[in-house]
């Protein structure tokens, strides 16, 4: 095959359109969901809550055909009341009792028509159906069947969808059971729903915290190299003993809990027992290669002095995490929204008596199932962007003779050249590594489904494909970004960067390799303290509020939001040691550091790797000549 030649930031032209063009269907087809769920959802029925008649608790509503008692202004009766919420119970995932919108929930216990009544006319809130007049609660024969079953127990409007939730124990645990037995008999999709909604200010404030840490650890990562390792690796020892200690005595408290009675406090146990299992695991392995890798500490501080000696000349690349940040947040909130419009997406049919159900409309799940793809594939495709972004600036500078002459505005030329030329190489790349999530996914999903079927060995064997298809993954993540850098370098399309990286890293992964390693595992520690701290902020909030909360789905969101964040922050100094290493490698394969060859790298970093190296391998493995600091030394030659 023809020899190319490495010419960095010199031609330029359109790579992977095709796949940018696929990507631009992907979104039409998102933006048909959209849509839809739009014209024919209702989130406001699962955030405010609604009665039994269709009508939406909190707002002005309008007439449903055939039900009289629909269509009323429900501004001022915000809360859900159940007529006998001591005697629910689950009829085909409908609950059995009558609901109605009240402006406030019976603090006291109310025995008779006479107190439902006096609590009417001292409150403005009607227990009783809304045809009733409140003069008639005492007259009307008909009173016991349209007012709430007596005595009616007291009750409190518990900030989860708007309910008055009796606090008599015995109707709690009824109310409460039927709740959560209907969240069961649900599928994933509309279990997420729930979770998300259940702790939706925990989970926002968390992820807030979880922000606050990953910029902390981003400005110590740039201005305090010196103390960074020991400190760091001391608070990871110290958060992960401390986030294990303490699942493991909330798993004990759990058990020995004698109120732990119904099944999704159940459940919680479980995942507390697992979720202290694993970090139990992780403790022990990150400890003990901490303990290995300690010599190389050293080596570790001068790394990233010279990472921040690179970024210290394109300051904005610190910025760039920012405002992926924010495209990610405004793209998960209009990906939440569009979830909840599509959970909520039914038509309106009516019942006997007059009553209002709101029936699934045919194809939400596999619109819900589309939707999560266009999750995972846009949110790669926007880190791939950032990836792309810092290896563009970071190659600007590091192919430039003049070092103390850095090129202008290298952050906003990268990110012209990426939107000129090369989106769909970055759209290939999100794309293969959402292909092999997917996977992982629905084996979660029917691991889930047959959890109570399954034999030892076809768990065994769920395992396996569930590891083999992360560490996939993790292989493919790391190739993907070599090839946004050679792509950087060359303009040329994802899969002979891909070709042309492999090259190169097979040719000097010895020298490379164990530097790179242990530079990306104490950013790793980094990623690990931002979730262990953030995880465990979410077991201490979510801890204060058992009832009622299936917390388990909300602190995985809290842990994966967690992670992301930090990665998109700390990914700034991953992929500038990244690309720095491997245009050092080609800058070794295709220079020789003579005159007419001169070497593009400064004198720091060559000493850096040739002392490294001495270190792993007790000898160089290619002679360097000294650095040369040349002006007019000749382009890259072909390899």
């Amino acid at each position: 095959s023809e020899l190319r030649e490495w010419r960095p930031v010199i031609y330029r032209k359109c790579t992977d359109t095709l796949w940018l063009l696929l990507f631009f269907l992907f979104w039409a087809g998102l933006m048909f969901i959209t849509g839809y769920a739009v014209m024919a959802g209702a989130a406001e029925r699962l955030l405010l809550g609604y009665d039994s008649f269709g009508n939406v608790c909190g707002r002005k509503n309008t007439p449903v055909k055939g039900a009289p008692l629909s269509g009323q202004d429900m501004t001022n009766k915000k809360y859900v009341f159940f007529l006998n919420s001591c005697s629910m119970e689950m009829q085909s995932l409908k609950i059995s009792s009558l609901s109605l919108c009240v402006s406030s929930c019976p603090q006291e216990q109310l025995n008779s028509l006479e107190d439902l009544q006096s609590f009417a006319r001292n409150n403005g809130s009607c227990l009783c159906v809304y045809n009733l007049n409140i003069s008639s609660y005492t007259l009307n024969p008909k009173a016991a069947e349209l007012c709430p079953t007596l005595p009616v127990p007291p009750s409190k409007s518990f900030p989860l969808f708007n309910r008055c939730v009796p606090q008599n124990p015995e109707c709690y645990s009824k109310y409460a059971s039927v709740l959560i037995s209907m969240v069961n008999e649900m599928d994933v999709f509309h279990r997420i729903l729930s979770g998300i909604l259940a702790g939706r200010d925990t989970v926002i404030g968390l992820s807030i915290l979880a922000l606050a840490f990953s910029i902390i650890l981003v400005l110590v990562f740039r201005f305090i190299q010196t103390l960074l390792v020991h400190t760091l690796i001391a608070l990871v020892v110290f958060g992960l003993l401390f986030v294990s200690g303490v699942l493991w005595w909330l798993y004990y408290d759990y058990r020995n809990d004698p109120s732990t009675e119904l099944e999704i406090e159940k459940e919680n146990v479980k995942f507390l027992l697992g979720y202290a299992i694993f970090s139990t695991i992780v403790t022990i392995v990150l400890l003990s290669l901490i303990l290995v890798l300690r010599k190389r500490l050293q080596f570790t501080v001068q790394l990233f002095r010279i990472v921040g000696k690179i970024i210290g000349r394109i300051p904005f690349l610190l910025f760039q995490p920012l405002w992926t940040f924010l495209i990610l947040i405004v793209f998960w909130v209009f990906w939440v929204a569009v979830l909840l419009s599509l959970g909520t997406a039914g038509t309106a049919q009516t019942t006997s008596g007059g009553q209002v159900e709101y029936r699934a409309l045919s194809g939400i799940c596999y619109m819900a199932w589309y939707h999560f793809v266009g999750l995972i594939w846009t949110s790669e495709f926007i880190l791939a962007c950032q990836q792309m972004t810092i290896a563009g600036a970071v190659v600007t500078c590091y192919f430039n003779r003049n070092k103390n002459s850095p090129p202008p505005h290298p952050v906003l030329s990268s990110i012209s050249v990426l939107f000129c030329y090369h989106l769909g190489t970055a759209v290939k790349g999100s794309f293969l590594i959402t292909i092999l999530r997917i996977p992982r996914i629905v084996l979660l999903y029917l691991y889930n489904i047959l959890k109570q079927k399954e034999s030892a060995c076809a768990k065994c064997l769920f395992k396996c494909c569930f590891c083999w298809f992360s560490c996939q993954e993790s292989c493919l993540r790391y190739f993907n970004q070599h090839a946004y850098t050679t792509t950087a370098i060359n303009g040329t399309n994802f899969y002979t960067s891909a070709k042309d990286a492999v090259f190169i890293l097979a040719k000097n992964s010895p020298k490379l390799a164990s530097i790179s390693c242990f530079g990306d595992f104490i950013l790793f520690l980094g990623k690990v303290f931002v979730v262990c701290f953030t995880v465990f902020g979410g077991l201490m909030a979510f801890n204060y509020h058992r009832e009622l909360q299936a917390w388990v789905v909300p602190l995985l969101l809290v842990g994966f939001f967690a992670y992301v964040m930090s990665h998109s922050f700390l990914s700034v100094f991953e992929v500038t040691a990244d690309v720095m290493f491997l245009c050092f490698a080609i800058d070794m394969e295709t220079n020789d550091g003579s005159a007419e060859k001169p070497y593009f790298v400064d004198q720091e970093l060559l000493t850096f790797v040739s002392q490294s190296n001495k270190l792993t391998e007790g000898q160089n493995h290619r002679s360097m000549r000294p650095f040369q600091d040349n002006e007019d030394g000749t382009e890259l030659q072909p390899m």
